[in-house]
């Protein structure tokens, strides 16, 4: 599924969890490690989610022709 949405308070929280992991890594800088953060929460936006089984698929009145029962 895709991460949290950018501004929500769960977009903030795992932004600063991957500056600080990047930032004891020793990788990166203050300023590095932020810009890292943010890029790769936005890639990890575009990526497309799953569905888990039926249940996801949604009430079965609300389906339309030809998807799974």
């Amino acid at each position: 599924m895709p991460g949290p949405r950018p501004g929500s308070n769960a977009y903030d929280v795992e932004r600063a969890r991957l500056r600080k992991r990047i930032e004891n890594s020793g990788r990166a800088n203050d300023k590095e490690a932020d810009e890292a953060a943010n890029r790769y929460l936005r890639e990890e936006q575009q990526r497309p989610g799953f569905v888990r089984g039926e249940r996801g698929l949604g009430p079965k009145g609300e389906r339309g022709r030809g998807e799974p029962k």
